[in-house]
């Protein structure tokens, strides 16, 4: 799965560089193994940004793009959607992106991350469970119950060391996301809309799907 990441991260046109940030000498070995750049950092990190803050200390790069490992159908496009915001937007600390969602398996479960932004596009809340709540469901307009979080981020590097240095905060411990501490802060996280709906792997069923989808067959 993670060369699946890799090969489609790199297809990002706006990407100088794609590297692994593991502290799992087998994922590293893996990575090498198909030709790829990995980097093995401390096995004690709380979350992923604290992961690849470590490796963006050594980096002369101003934006640095946080793709996750359990996003094997990851869009190039969108990456490159999500640094062309941040770039051209001085004042944006942080984007990410989101997609609808219109299973209401998938607003109920605590696996699918969910947002919500203002006006603008910024990030009001990020959440496991259903937001916003709809007191009248007829509320719900062209069958979208929500805005499910893509695990897909651009960073200006220096909020990214910034937040790496910041103490876990009250709403990122109880809802275990690490966007979270960004918000209670005070950085703002920019959300871009995209209609594509890419599978993450969170479950054992979502690997089952994304095995169909790149045709590599059943799960064994």
């Amino acid at each position: 799965m993670i060369e699946h990441v890799y090969r489609r991260a790199s297809e990002a046109v706006t990407i100088d560089r794609v590297i692994v940030a593991t502290d799992d000498p087998r994922i590293a070995n893996a990575v090498t193994a198909f030709g790829g750049d990995a980097r093995l950092t401390q096995a004690d990190h709380r979350t992923g940004s604290d992961r690849l803050a470590e490796v963006a200390r050594d980096l002369d790069a101003d934006v640095i793009v946080n793709v996750q490992g359990d996003e094997p159908l990851v869009e190039p496009g969108l990456i490159d959607r999500l640094v062309a915001a941040l770039t051209g937007e001085p004042a944006l600390e942080i984007v990410t992106a989101c997609c609808p969602i219109s299973d209401p398996a998938e607003l109920e479960s605590p696996h699918v991350v969910k947002v919500v932004a203002d006006a603008r596009g910024d990030a009001l809340y990020f959440s496991r469970a259903p937001i916003p709540h709809r007191v009248d469901a007829s509320a719900v307009a062209a069958g979208t119950l929500g805005s499910r979080h893509i695990g897909l981020y651009a960073w200006r590097r220096t909020a990214l060391l910034a937040l790496a240095a910041t103490p876990p905060t009250p709403l990122e411990r109880a809802e275990r996301l690490e966007q979270l501490r960004a918000l209670e802060t005070g950085l703002r996280i920019r959300v871009l809309a995209t209609d594509a709906a890419p599978i993450g792997v969170d479950t054992p069923d979502d690997l089952e799907r994304v095995r169909r989808v790149v045709g590599r067959g059943p799960a064994t």
